[in-house]
């Protein structure tokens, strides 16, 4: 699938997870533990988007040769889908689901929205 985002939609995912940050900090930092142990394994965060969104998440679903490893990680994100508060993340990936779950993991680990301009295959 291919999604093209402006600058203004990636500074206005921006906003919204900057006030995400400040309203909800504890879930915030626990979703990204989630998208920072995304990155280390490798996975692919439309993946990660799709299991924290119930979204069926199989085109996306990491190619593995340990079946524990997919296991633990999907684990944590139930874990993080447990959390009181789920519905607000939900939200906010839901409102910004067309500029890609890439691309908004990408501005809440600090890459700037400059840099994520234009087409991007997912």
């Amino acid at each position: 699938m291919l999604i093209t985002t402006s600058y203004h939609e990636l500074e206005e995912a921006k906003q919204a997870i900057d006030e995400f940050k400040e309203n909800k900090p504890g879930l915030y930092q626990r979703f990204k533990q989630i998208i920072d142990l995304t990155r280390q394994l490798q996975f692919n965060y439309q993946y990660m988007g799709c299991l924290i969104m119930n979204e069926e998440p199989s085109s996306f679903r990491p190619q593995v040769q340990n079946a524990f490893i997919l296991s633990v990680y999907q684990k944590e994100v139930e874990q993080l889908k447990s959390e009181q508060d789920i519905q607000d993340l939900q939200a906010l990936l839901g409102a910004y689901k067309h500029i890609g779950y890439g691309n908004v993991s990408s501005l809440l680990l600090g890459k700037q929205a400059y840099s994520l301009v234009g087409p991007a295959v997912i």
